[in-house]
């Protein structure tokens, strides 16, 4: 138990004494971006639930593989807050309220929308090259998810896990995602399956390029709003500040 505990510690201890730091402080203030996610991904459920609003929730964040690139490019932003209709909505709104408020306070509102944005468009171009190679091709998908409406927030959720998760040296939990998404597209080879290993991509991407830059002297410095507290420097101690070493990025400032 007591190895448990500290191998818990030392994946997850920047991240709890992050949030936690914050929360006490600031409470609903600490994460201002994810309320409104959360307040319009619910009003967008109740909108295209009525007779009146299905239509016009289709026509401004319903995403589809067969429709023009420069239309679906237009929607995808509000896409990512349209739950979809074949799932509950207390799922889209957890998911959105645990990962989205974790990355609002560690990686900030501007950065956690970035990447959510480039997660769920990197899905969407994915489905357009997918269906292009056609269903026997190793990535391929078949022309019928041409036509599936593609919405949610899976594949900006799944981004922001493993960005956070690497930029605060969780990187066993960034790397059970990963896997848990292959696993996904090996038992079920949907779309919405490779469109979480298309998001994975872009994500890994930006954490090679913020790296990368890092390395060659213009570094992405990773800071939090609040000061950490004496809980972190022992987890930082404790851990040698392996969000800074594993990861190409500087130590994290207390």
């Amino acid at each position: 138990m007591r190895a448990l505990a500290r191998w818990a510690r030392e994946e997850w201890g920047l991240l709890y004494v992050t949030v936690r730091s914050a929360l006490p402080k600031r409470h609903l203030r600490a994460v201002p971006m994810t309320l409104g996610a959360v307040c319009l991904t619910a009003l967008l459920q109740y909108v295209q639930n009525r007779p009146w609003g299905y239509q016009f929730v289709q026509d401004v964040g319903a995403v589809r593989a067969e429709d023009p690139l420069w239309l679906a490019v237009l929607r995808t932003p509000l896409s990512l807050f349209v739950p979809a209709l074949d799932l509950p909505v207390w799922g889209a709104l957890a998911q959105i309220l645990l990962v989205f408020g974790i990355a609002e306070i560690c990686i900030g509102w501007w950065r956690t929308l970035v990447i959510a944005y480039a997660a769920t468009l990197a899905g969407t171009l994915y489905a357009r090259v997918g269906i292009s190679l056609g269903a026997h091709a190793p990535f391929g998908l078949p022309w019928t998810d041409a036509q599936v409406v593609d919405t949610g927030p899976s594949a900006a959720v799944v981004g922001l896990a493993v960005y956070a998760s690497w930029r605060y040296g969780a990187y066993v939990t960034s790397g059970a995602v990963t896997l848990a998404m292959v696993a996904e597209v090996l038992v079920k080879q949907n779309l919405a399956g490779k469109e979480h290993l298309a998001a994975l991509m872009a994500v890994g991407l930006i954490c090679l390029a913020a790296a990368v830059r890092h390395r060659y002297g213009h570094g992405l410095r990773l800071r939090t709003r609040h000061p950490y507290g004496r809980l972190a420097r022992r987890v930082q101690r404790r851990s040698g500040n392996r969000a800074g070493r594993g990861s190409g990025l500087p130590p994290i400032q207390s």
